[in-house]
């Protein structure tokens, strides 16, 4: 099966500098949401109609599976489709596609392209209360559709339809370049109607069968930044929805934010306002505290988050204590029973089973052993202005508050660091090491005072 993607559409009602297709919908470009659904079809070949702000869409989203067809000037769908014609097969099913409606579900699709089979033709339509600006499938005495009327054509009876055209069709490659070549554009418009074929395939004998969505939200396309917020808004519910009927628990359905993949086990409980990026992995149990923002991290089983962690390219281990106001970047590795506190932050380090940094403290590219304490205010020197260096803490190893570890450096195990100290040598195992300036107090000094103003 190939599929064609018409996405050349300027988008003026956006009033942005960014293409329609690239408007983002759930941090992901429109056009990549509709590529994501083919690709998910198992589509052998991919051509995407490109014309506003071409560059920049080939850049966002090439990809080696892609083919590009330039459509210079908009004069309707059928001329869209008339430039990816020599990307088409010389037989088998094509499916056209619209770069600017991205929620269209695999299953809908599929549907639609069984019910084509090898040899037919198939429509995606839906039923409107009100189907006005919308192009009307006229049916015959049988109820074979024999013809689409777009709305400014049509006559009274017809625009008194409710069943519209969405625009999604699949039909055959042989029969789709043959009619392509007999598109007119006499019409209130002046364009190239891709609709028009319904017509000729019926004057060909071809049957056209029509299926229709789950929801009619599926085939909602986007114009101006009022209808991206309500699909954004849609999105959002389907996926809330679809972990709700999974067993997650959602503290309100309506604040959370899935702007990538989310997996969770059984038992997960999220709150209010998380806002998940990239591939996330909840495990069983695990409890996500309100307004967490975690991005391409894995949460392991009976982890809590409290509020206002930020996660990012990290693993929580099982047990874990995270936040509030914690911050895990690219590369923090956390064992099990590990406890990070209230504005701690941890980078591109490994720690241990049942450790614990409670307190304001910065941990990078370190590598801290099991059931290490680390105090508040402590801080690994990991940059020296040019290069970074790894500090080692081994395990069962106490590490006083306001400490500074200067790296490379490594702590023995059982060590003690009293508070204040600034650690330039490795600490023995076993030792107390401290370094802190002689404590002095001055008799008969005097704070100063403020002199008057002349």
């Amino acid at each position: 099966m190939h599929v064609v993607i018409l996405a050349a559409g300027q988008g003026k009602r956006m009033r942005s500098a960014l293409p329609k297709v690239l408007q983002p919908l759930a941090r992901r470009p429109l056009l990549g949401h509709v590529l994501d659904t083919a690709r998910a079809l198992g589509a052998s070949k991919l051509c995407v109609v490109y014309g506003h702000g071409g560059d920049q869409v080939r850049q966002a989203l090439d990809a080696p599976d892609l083919a590009w067809a330039l459509q210079a000037e908009q004069l309707g769908t059928g001329h869209a489709v008339q430039q990816a014609a020599p990307h088409l097969p010389e037989s088998g099913p094509v499916l056209i596609l619209y770069g600017d409606v991205p929620l269209t579900r695999r299953e809908t699709l599929a549907s639609l392209v069984a019910a084509a089979g090898d040899q037919g033709f198939a429509l995606l339509t839906v039923d409107m209360q009100d189907p006005s600006g919308y192009g009307r499938i006229v049916r015959d005495a049988a109820h074979r559709v024999i013809r689409i009327v777009e709305h400014k054509d049509a006559n009274e009876a017809e625009r008194a339809i409710r069943e519209v055209n969405t625009g999604i069709l699949c039909c055959q490659a042989q029969d789709l370049r043959r009619w392509l070549g007999e598109l007119k554009n006499d019409n209130a418009q002046g364009e190239f109607y891709l609709t028009d074929i319904i017509a000729l395939a019926v004057r060909d004998g071809i049957e056209v069968k029509t299926t229709q969505p789950m929801g009619m939200w599926e085939t909602l396309g986007v114009n101006d930044k009022a209808q991206l917020a309500e699909l954004e808004r849609l999105h959002q519910r389907n996926q809330a929805a679809a972990l709700l009927i999974a067993g997650v628990t959602l503290i309100d359905p309506a604040r959370i934010d899935i702007r990538g993949e989310l997996i969770c086990g059984r038992d997960v409980e999220i709150d209010v306002g998380c806002v998940f990026e990239g591939r996330v992995e909840i495990a069983d149990s695990a409890r996500i505290g309100a307004y967490c923002v975690l991005k391409d991290a894995r949460i392991g089983p009976g982890a809590t988050l409290h509020p206002y962690c930020h996660i990012n390219g990290a693993t929580v281990g099982a047990a874990n204590l995270i936040g509030p106001y914690a911050r895990l970047r690219p590369g923090a590795v956390l064992a099990e029973d590990v406890h990070i506190g209230n504005f701690v932050e941890v980078k591109n380090s490994v720690i241990a089973a049942h450790s614990k940094a409670n307190h304001l403290s910065y941990v990078g590219d370190a590598d801290i052993g099991s059931k290490v304490n680390i105090g508040a205010g402590t801080i690994t020197c990991n940059y020296d202005g040019v290069n970074k260096f790894r500090t080692v803490i081994e395990d069962e190893a106490f590490i006083g508050s306001d400490t500074q570890l200067v790296a490379p450096v490594r702590v023995g195990k059982g060590a003690t660091l009293g508070a204040g100290t600034t650690l330039t040598k490795d600490a023995p195992a076993g030792e107390l090491t401290l370094s802190r300036a002689k404590q002095l107090s001055l008799a008969n000094w005097k704070r100063p005072v403020k002199q008057p103003k002349q």
